[in-house]
């Protein structure tokens, strides 16, 4: 029987992953963002979901064999759309700012990827039809309104480190394109969910298979990952080759870096990374029918861990009382949602 608790918890830890897993690069040294993104992205994208997979279920190969096309292909291409999102969302913080692009952005990626596949599997008419339905609805919509809260508290603090003379974050620079290109964002990113949503049939091959019900997701995660990395390669090498950064791979860059210590950040910033969406994949075996749900905690559990690091890098240096504290209404109210979501979840697991 399904655990909705238990996959709340998943969810916090897939989150804290999300959240932390940039830490090491910011200590990469010497390299161009291109190199060490794409250093990363082959351990996140590639190697960590194949690795995993195939030690925690049973006859990988011979599941996606048995695949069909058109599942393989929708997985890959909703990952490859998702890969446009993650690109554009730097785009949304340059002009946009961090605290509002993030909110924005975010905002967009949790309505879209949480309701869409709900509303195109006729599913709504379910969840608007008992209470544990419209519980978990109702923890969706606080959800949005906690990153929006959040939002508000990056903007007013960003405002005062800039009255103060401390330096803060970007600021918006073109709010309408911000607004187009953080749409644009959201939405890309929310294809995550559909790709996961669409590898309903590898789940039940796995399974059938022998794979433990909290693994079943880990080989649609090998697929849409590599619709992902498809993009995000392709991307940073047009970069590497207009920039002349290939040789900074073996130690021939502009200028002197750390070759080792650089792969070794890369590994565990690109393992952390995937630890997000392995736990994901757990956290969505364990809510029962209202699966989709999984999309909203995943996306407010990344906001509520990125606004404690912040505050841990100190980063809301010269931030009021009053921002500090709507950051501190945004968190709660995020940290409620999942609550709401969780115990909307476990009543449908009990009523069944």
């Amino acid at each position: 029987m399904p655990n909705p608790l238990l996959g709340v918890l998943f969810h916090w830890i897939g989150g804290f992953a999300s959240a932390s897993f940039y830490v090491p690069y910011k200590r990469v040294r010497g390299w161009s963002w291109e190199v060490f993104w794409l250093t990363g992205g082959v351990v996140s994208w590639v190697l960590a979901p194949w690795l995993f997979a195939a030690v925690q279920t049973h006859d990988l190969l011979g599941v996606l064999s048995r695949t069909p096309l058109k599942t393989l292909g929708l997985c890959w291409l909703f990952g490859a759309l998702w890969g446009f999102g993650g690109l554009t969302f730097g785009l949304t913080m340059r002009y946009l700012g961090i605290s509002l692009g993030t909110a924005v952005a975010l905002g967009l990626t949790a309505a879209f990827g949480t309701l869409i596949p709900p509303l195109v599997s006729g599913q709504i008419a379910s969840l608007l039809a008992t209470t544990s339905g419209l519980l978990v609805l109702l923890g969706v919509l606080v959800s949005l309104i906690g990153i929006v809260v959040v939002g508000v508290a990056g903007q007013t603090k960003e405002g005062e480190q800039a009255k103060l003379g401390v330096e803060g974050q970007a600021k918006p620079v073109n709010f309408t394109r911000g607004m187009l290109v953080a749409v644009f964002s959201g939405v890309m990113s929310s294809c995550f969910a559909f790709g996961l949503a669409s590898g309903q049939p590898i789940r039940d091959l796995t399974l059938s298979a022998g794979t433990p019900v909290l693994s079943q997701g880990l080989p649609v995660l090998c697929v849409v990952l590599l619709g992902g990395f498809t993009t995000n390669a392709l991307w940073c090498l047009f970069l590497i080759l207009k920039n002349g950064a290939g040789g900074e791979f073996v130690g021939r860059g502009r200028e002197a870096a750390p070759i080792l210590f650089n792969y070794g950040l890369c590994a565990i910033a690109g393992g952390a990374w995937y630890l997000q969406f392995f736990f994901y994949t757990m956290g969505e075996s364990q809510m029962g029918r209202y699966g989709f749900s999984s999309w909203t905690l995943h996306m407010s559990s990344i906001i509520i861990f990125a606004a404690l690091w912040g505050l841990s890098l100190n980063e809301w240096k010269g931030a009021s009382v009053k921002s500090r504290g709507l950051l501190a209404l945004g968190l709660t109210v995020l940290v409620g949602a999942t609550v709401i979501i969780g115990l909307g979840n476990a009543m449908a697991v009990h009523a069944t």
